[in-house]
């Protein structure tokens, strides 16, 4: 390993794990640079140090005569290859699902919070990332030429979600020092953080031509997905795994997939991402989401359940199991006690006790048990004390007040229940049903007509989301079909 400024030069050899340092580098910018004997060269040509600063740089140095599409020494020790492969994208809407339309549905709704676990917030704090921005605009002020304050101050309010006033910063910075790759990067950063996904795009592959680096397809990844390519997404997503299997690349590799209605594929790689790191909660879920997408509705409970309990009070798996439980009629024991932990834990969490009270009204013993009916209607209660606009928890409510025959009641439910999300089709249904129970034709014909015009406009919805989120063809290679219950 070689760091070289103007004034010096250092040089470090790395252990057998690959590990250097550098110690009492003063603050400035250094060349870093590494080489290895059967590997090319690999280098980060502007490093930026400020007094005192620590920095942590990774460098990954491909093999000589080794074609882009293998993967690195590291992925090939550490990460099996995939036994399939995404060969194209369709349009159809008419793609199989186990299950009835609740429980597609239910599928649709996984992938998608499956998804949205990849955002994690910025870690800076607003005190300090403010004090800073202070002393490089007024550094700017006195050197408005200088490279490393324009990087540095559009860098900053990058990841403090400033990205379009941080991109004249990057820009100026590119002008003064062209095809600088920690700018670049940070540029096409911003540029996708800001929408701009085109310009986007534009930095990330112009850097691919001289780094074949794992954050760079990672990057290009999110971009190509948010212009609607996402075959070349999800190739640029393995592309990042393959060089770095890290946890945040396998992660969303495996999301991709599944948001793609490619469950298999999908569920093989949240499976080599659980054994590279047993111990990341998102990677079971999405492991549980996976098996759920394919109908293994007790796997996924059990991969679900595993998350839970690595920090019982992490909400977020007790939110899927609560989505999963909604849509499958057989009740499980098992989600019912993880989700009594949920409510016990977090007693004035309002989905901790709707989702509880479902999961007892469906454990309860007949229409008959007394005793369990006022328990659900109790949590359901709290769940609507808590938010008072709980569409679901008034639906919830209305079912059970009609089960016990006490339209009256179950209609004011559902009418708080439409209030809360006029566009519940349910909610409409069981009110025309409650209606007819108390003999007022005319109100329950003017609910199932509500329901059918609230119908039509789910399905268009649906439609239209599914034209969106295309379906990637893929094929499997010399592996079994996973049992499915």
């Amino acid at each position: 390993m070689q760091l070289r400024a103007r004034y010096a030069t250092q040089t470090t050899h790395t252990d057998s794990q690959g590990h250097y340092i550098f110690a009492a580098v003063q603050g400035g910018v250094y060349v870093l640079r590494a080489e290895m004997t059967g590997y090319s060269d690999a280098e980060i040509p502007s490093l930026f140090l400020g007094p005192s600063e620590s920095k942590t740089a990774d460098l990954i140095l491909p093999p000589i005569n080794k074609s882009a599409s293998q993967a690195t020494s590291r992925a090939e020790e550490f990460f099996d290859q995939p036994q399939f492969t995404v060969a194209g994208v369709t349009d159809t809407t008419s793609y199989g699902g186990h299950g009835s339309d609740t429980i597609t549905r239910t599928r649709d709704t996984l992938a998608k919070e499956t998804v949205s676990l990849s955002k994690t917030p910025a870690g800076a704090t607003r005190s300090a990332a403010s004090e800073t921005e202070k002393s490089l605009r007024e550094r700017l002020e006195r050197e408005p030429s200088s490279f490393e304050a324009n990087h540095r101050l559009g860098k900053l309010l990058a990841e403090n979600g400033k990205a379009r006033e941080a991109i004249p910063y990057l820009e100026r910075a590119a002008e003064l020092k062209p095809g600088d790759y920690e700018n670049t990067y940070d540029l096409a950063l911003a540029n996708a953080q800001a929408g701009n996904y085109e310009r986007a795009r534009h930095h990330a592959q112009a850097l691919l031509a001289h780094y074949d680096k794992a954050e760079l397809h990672h990057l290009l990844g999110d971009v190509q997905e948010k212009l609607g390519n996402s075959l070349d997404a999800v190739r640029e997503y393995q592309r990042a795994a393959a060089l770095d299997p890290s946890e945040p690349h396998l992660f969303d590799w495996g999301s991709e997939l599944l948001l793609h209605h490619a469950p298999e594929p999908a569920l093989e790689v949240f499976t080599q991402g659980n054994r590279l790191f047993p111990r990341s909660v998102r990677l079971l879920i999405g492991l549980g989401a996976a098996w759920f997408a394919q109908g293994a509705f007790d796997q996924a409970v059990e991969k679900i359940c595993q998350a839970s309990d690595m920090n019982p009070n992490d909400s977020i798996p007790y939110l899927f199991l609560g989505t999963m439980q909604s849509a499958e009629t057989t009740p499980s024991q098992a989600v019912v006690e993880k989700l009594h932990r949920f409510v016990a834990l977090q007693p004035d969490n309002a989905e901790a006790n709707y989702y509880y009270a479902v999961g007892w009204w469906k454990l309860r013993r007949g229409l008959q048990d007394a005793a369990s009916a006022a328990q659900v209607e109790s949590f359901l209660r709290k769940a609507i004390d808590v938010d008072p606009k709980f569409g679901d928890a008034y639906l919830q409510l209305g079912i059970l007040h009609s089960e016990q025959q006490d339209y009256v009641a179950a209609i004011t439910d559902y009418q708080q229940a439409i209030q809360a999300d006029p566009q519940m089709e349910q909610a409409h249904y069981r009110l025309a049903q409650a209606y007819r129970h108390t003999g007022d034709v005319a109100k329950a014909e003017a609910e199932l007509r509500a329901f059918d015009q609230v119908a039509k406009e789910s399905a268009q919805q649906a439609e239209r989301e599914r034209h969106e989120i295309r379906k990637f063809v893929y094929t499997l290679r010399d592996q079994p079909q996973p049992q499915t219950r």
